[in-house]
């Protein structure tokens, strides 16, 4: 099985194994060793299933102002998370090809590879949720139609990434692209470079 394979099909059961309680408050207990990047795999998509769930609850128009900026703030803070866990699934990738010999014309690419990974997760989480409109018996024909549509994007989507992602890898294994990782450096959480955290008159 290819990374990409393997990525699929942990993706699909965090996701599924978050809506045995579908509760944003329940305790993950991710079914790999800890330290593995299969693991990190199924943490990754953990958190974006949970955040997914937490953009529904704040975007309620009755929510007491209080409560929404608790979870705005629990938002921020699984943000960060998922950008530090992409990282350090980078950190992997980078193990694993950055002493590859680049070829003559080697090129590089706009992402790294954990970034779109990180895009591969989320789009699980969609397919997921999209699977549920489809369901629904509650909706006009209209909106069914227009949800399953969605959902065949998706799964198309779904067909694209895994083949560009698994050609991405390939091209870093043979030298015809130059893995490459620039880390985030985001400014906002650090209290060090966020103006409004260090006290900046």
């Amino acid at each position: 099985m290819t990374f990409v394979e393997t990525a699929n099909q942990i993706f699909a059961q965090a996701v599924k194994d978050y809506h045995k309680t579908d509760n944003v408050d329940a305790p993950i207990i991710n079914p790999y060793q800890s330290g593995t990047i299969e693991a990190d795999l199924y943490l990754k998509n953990w958190i974006d299933v949970v955040q997914w769930h937490l953009e529904d609850i704040i975007r309620d128009p009755q929510i007491d102002p209080v409560e929404a900026l608790a979870l705005k703030r629990r938002i921020d803070h699984s943000n960060q998370e998922r950008t530090d866990l992409v990282e350090r699934i980078d950190s992997y990738f980078w193990e694993q090809f950055h002493h590859v010999q680049p070829k003559a014309g080697s090129r590089i690419n706009t992402e790294s590879p954990a970034w779109a990974i990180d895009r591969l997760s989320i789009l699980h989480v969609k397919l997921w949720h999209m699977q549920e409109q489809v369901d629904r018996k509650d909706v006009s024909m209209e909106q069914h139609e227009k949800c399953v549509a969605k959902m065949a994007v998706l799964k198309e989507q779904l067909s694209d990434m895994t083949t560009s992602i698994s050609q991405l890898l390939a091209d870093y294994a043979d030298g015809t692209r130059i893995m490459k990782v620039y880390r985030q450096m985001k400014m906002y959480n650090d209290p060090s470079l966020n103006p409004v955290l260090y006290g900046k008159k």
